[in-house]
């Protein structure tokens, strides 16, 4: 087994051209909750022009903004960050089309609605730049006791998914899980997370490649879905149906949890910033404030988180782009098997 402790050693015998360096971002972009009619085009002609001057005041009115509001923010903070796979939660039709716009044809996106496999409810999509890596396949299963299906954990407030994905780059195939955990139940986040960290596990032992998930799991780190996907928790008594599926053999059998990458980078590449959930608050009330979003790596290696970043979301004009923070980790993945 190769631990993500040793990836430095493994760098020092790498040929540059066949190491991926990525920018993974996690984000719940805030689902269209004050929907209206306006089109990204007429939200694009109604922006101001010209240099702009100081205002009567900074930050003057912090509430929550339709997403015809937010949009251009969210879609800037991708490019001008220069994201090359990013797993968003809280997504609706709209806003996956509007995304799409506004990302450009050097980004492409896989994922479906929560609520029939197709298009009603909300996304976990995952927007990947074409030029990073080729996608081999995907699929998405829900996070319940019927995962192969549309359905609904007992207790929880919403459908859950999870959209899992593989794709190919320089170094070779790698898998990438995006997720969104229930707001209410914590068992419904002890019991997806251990969907999650089953289907990951199987992954790596079928690949022998790196795994990384990212997700709002609504879970902080005390809590169970936490605990449960970075193996402080036993994970809880699945499905026999997806466990059938994603098999494997008694000699196949390894240790396998997820490394919280903000734990895997060295200090000094670690930003201040810590909570990701913030609410729509003003700036100086942060009671809200909690660290319920994630990007994580399988711990059997094949990778090293360069840096990690908590974004920012609220520009000085008072507009929040989301009431979540964008997670980064700069990852190198490495060629091999793991």
């Amino acid at each position: 087994m190769v631990s993500s402790i040793s990836c430095t050693a493994i760098a020092a015998n790498q040929n540059p051209n066949s190491v991926d360096n990525i920018r993974m971002v996690s984000w719940n972009i805030r689902m269209d909750a004050l929907p209206n009619s306006i089109s990204v085009n007429e939200t694009i002609a109604n922006l101001p022009s010209g240099i702009p001057s100081d205002p009567d005041s900074y930050f003057p009115n912090t509430v929550e903004r339709p997403w015809s509001e937010r949009r251009i923010a969210v879609a800037n903070t991708l490019l001008f960050d220069r994201a090359d796979f990013v797993g968003l939660q809280e997504v609706t039709k709209r806003q996956l089309d509007d995304l799409q716009v506004l990302l450009g044809n050097d980004f492409a996106h896989i994922g479906v609605g929560r609520e029939d496999g197709k298009e009603d409810g909300e996304y976990s999509p995952i927007f990947y730049k074409k030029s990073a890596a080729k996608l081999i396949n995907w699929d998405t299963f829900w996070l319940s006791k019927s995962p192969f299906e549309p359905s609904k954990y007992p207790g929880a407030g919403n459908t859950r998914i999870c959209t899992t994905a593989q794709f190919k780059g320089k170094s070779g195939i790698f898998t990438y899980m995006n997720t969104h955990l229930d707001h209410i139940s914590d068992e419904q986040r002890g019991y997806g997370l251990s969907l999650v960290l089953h289907r990951a596990k199987y992954e790596a032992i079928k690949t022998q490649r790196p795994v990384f998930v990212t997700g709002d799991f609504n879970s902080q780190t005390d809590q169970l879905g936490y605990k449960v996907i970075t193996g402080q928790a036993e994970p809880l008594e699945l499905n026999s149906t997806f466990i059938e599926k994603y098999s494997w053999s008694k000699e196949q059998e390894k240790d396998f949890v997820f490394k919280d990458l903000v734990g895997e980078t060295a200090p000094e590449r670690r930003s201040g910033s810590h909570a990701t959930f913030t609410g729509f608050p003003k700036p100086s009330d942060t009671k809200s404030y909690s660290r319920i979003d994630f990007v994580m790596a399988g711990s059997t290696g094949g990778w090293k988180s360069n840096s990690f970043r908590v974004g920012e979301t609220l520009t000085d004009d008072g507009l929040w782009s989301s009431d979540h923070k964008p997670v980064y980790s700069d990852i190198s993945i490495y060629k091999g098997k793991y």
